[in-house]
């Protein structure tokens, strides 16, 4: 016989409102659904599995680490994107390796999704230390610790001190601050295709030549702050 939290889970698939129900009452009931979580996690599809992961973030039950690991090897990328997030999270011991091959045994390439999240995944798990040169440290604003970035007056330096420090910016995210909140600004529509087979000295001067290109399009303003993402290339080359 079907125990009701074995309802709950199949329920993590159903529509939007039955799922979030079923999800709130599994937070509710805590650690002793996580084992029934677990279990039915192969006989859910994409959004369950999501759905679940919430599940396993709320409660913060350790044991859900292997199946989080399980995860990685998922055919969705945002179920694996996902898990190594939970993962770090929930910093689940000997997670760091699953975490890094789950991009780059498929060559995901690093500007999509996916890697990111696993970037952020590897710097809370302590497995990764992101390269910030120390002219673009100094850049960063002080006065306001929720400042989205870089004011955009800089941008153009702080594209040449990556570049000169070896970093690939992979793109860049404009925002407006003033008194109402901070709201995302439209930048330049540039469309550049990485050949990320190339060395990786020519994708650090090509993604600086697109930077620049796009710096000097891009919208200014006291209130405008510029986000670029980057990468060094251990992040594409792991030294084992």
């Amino acid at each position: 016989m079907t125990s009701h939290i074995e309802t709950l889970v199949q329920q993590l698939d159903g529509k939007a409102d039955k799922s979030y129900d079923a999800r709130a009452e599994l937070i509710s009931i805590g650690a002793d659904a996580i084992p029934a979580v677990i279990n039915g996690l192969p006989s859910l599809g994409g959004f369950g599995q999501l759905t679940a992961i919430e599940v396993f973030e709320e409660v913060g039950d350790p044991r859900c680490g292997p199946a989080l690991i399980g995860l990685l090897d998922s055919d969705n990328p945002t179920v694996r994107e996902w898990a190594a997030m939970a993962l770090a999270s929930l910093k689940i011991d000997g997670a760091v390796e699953p975490v890094r091959r789950a991009c780059l045994e498929r060559a995901t390439p690093p500007d999509w999704s996916e890697p990111e999240g696993i970037r952020w995944a590897l710097t809370e798990l302590g497995a990764r230390s992101p390269v910030v040169p120390p002219l673009t440290a100094r850049l960063r604003p002080t006065t306001a610790d929720n400042a989205p970035g870089w004011p955009s007056a800089h941008f153009t330096e702080i594209i040449n001190d990556l570049a000169d420090h070896a970093q690939v910016i992979l793109y860049s995210q404009f925002w407006r601050v003033d008194a109402g909140g901070t709201y995302g600004v439209s930048g330049p529509a540039l469309d550049w295709e990485v050949d990320w087979t190339a060395p990786w000295q020519h994708l650090v001067e090509e993604s600086r030549t697109w930077s620049l290109l796009e710096a000097s399009e891009a919208p200014t303003g006291d209130n405008i702050f510029v986000a670029p993402t980057w990468i060094d290339r251990t992040d594409l080359h792991p030294e084992r």
